[in-house]
């Protein structure tokens, strides 16, 4: 038998390489909202562009220790979704729902986590090796709507954005208000007269317990157990987790009186609320944002207006324009580049 002939090694079929994604060399900047329910990354270029985004879910009853491996992980697959070379980064703008030490760059106290004393910045830049800037989350989110969305050009402006809690920011003249060391403009923690079963104290009730998009599930729920939403119900099992801004305004859409009730009776409350810093700030402007409000923006932009000036002093209500936030999902993420980059100037 003729002996078989050696396959030449030009003619053996070698594996095809996988060609590697080249990488944009480009500067860029991370802002991440931390929020009650979700997490969300940004890689924002110069002209604050998304580049690339990552969220996840927050789930704060998982651990602070969880909390901190997701804000890492997020902001990594943000980077590699964007398609950047991560020596790009210029710098890490968080905002973060509760308390926080900008200074310091500490997550004091975020109450609809339980969280407390996070050193994010240390964190961060142990990992990321950046400028790092830790703000409230409203407090960002205003300074973003100042500086690129519904408040450009104002000399002040309030911002008021109801969710799992209620939050607000207040610029003037270019500069967020907070305290020596920590962030403030806490107004979902205005104590008001009144009660419920759930009042720490007996008499009197913060404002959020009134007006958050949580509080209103919570009603919204009462009234599913009680037959009085039954769409709702059918929807969601009148379970508090299932009762988001979306059902929740499609509730109100029916026109359930259950549900015309206690959004009129929230924003009322939060009129109020509002009112007070009218009285001792007197902005130029307030934009309003958040998931109800995207849900339901006439009704809370005529109707807070309305309620405001029936609680304010009529001389510091008058004249303020009303709008809403034009940044949508990304407000926090780049106020809080925005307020990094203002700082290293």
């Amino acid at each position: 038998m003729p002996a078989k002939k050696a396959k030449s090694k030009s003619s053996a079929k070698k594996p095809a390489k996988k060609s590697a994604k080249k990488l944009r060399n480009v500067p860029f900047w991370i802002g991440f909202d931390l929020g009650g329910t979700k997490m969300l990354a940004s890689v924002l270029d110069a002209n604050y562009t998304v580049l690339g985004s990552a969220r996840k879910s927050t789930n704060g009853s998982d651990g602070a220790a969880k909390g901190r491996n997701k804000i890492v992980k997020a902001i990594q697959e943000a980077i590699e979704e964007a398609g950047v070379d991560p020596k790009g980064i210029q710098g890490i703008g968080i905002g973060c729902p509760g308390l926080v030490n900008p200074d310091r760059g500490i997550l004091i106290f975020a109450p609809n986590l339980g969280w407390t004393n996070m050193a994010l910045r240390k964190l961060l830049q142990n990992q990321f090796k950046c400028p790092i800037m830790v703000l409230n989350d409203v407090d960002a989110g205003t300074y973003g709507e100042y500086m690129l969305g519904a408040g450009k050009g104002a000399r002040s402006l309030l911002g008021v954005f109801p969710g799992t809690g209620v939050g607000a920011g207040f610029v003037y003249n270019g500069q967020l208000v907070m305290g020596r060391a920590i962030s403030a403009m806490e107004l979902g923690n205005l104590t008001l007269p009144g009660t419920h079963i759930g009042s720490p104290v007996f008499g009197s009730v913060i404002l959020e317990d009134l007006t958050s998009r949580l509080a209103l599930a919570s009603q919204a729920g009462l009234a599913c157990y009680r037959g009085q939403l039954p769409d709702l119900d059918k929807k969601t099992e009148g379970a508090l987790r299932n009762i988001r801004s979306k059902a929740l305004a499609n509730a109100f859409r029916s026109g359930e009186d259950a549900a015309m009730i206690m959004f009129r009776n929230s924003i009322r409350y939060l009129g109020m609320g509002v009112a007070v810093v009218v009285n001792l700030l007197a902005p130029d402007r307030i934009t309003l944002g958040g998931g109800l409000v995207e849900e339901l923006p006439d009704l809370y932009l005529n109707l807070l207006k309305e309620e405001v000036e029936r609680y304010a002093i009529p001389e510091l209500a008058r004249g303020i324009r009303y709008s809403l936030a034009k940044l949508g999902g990304q407000a926090v993420a780049a106020g809080a580049v925005a307020w990094l980059r203002n700082a290293a100037k």
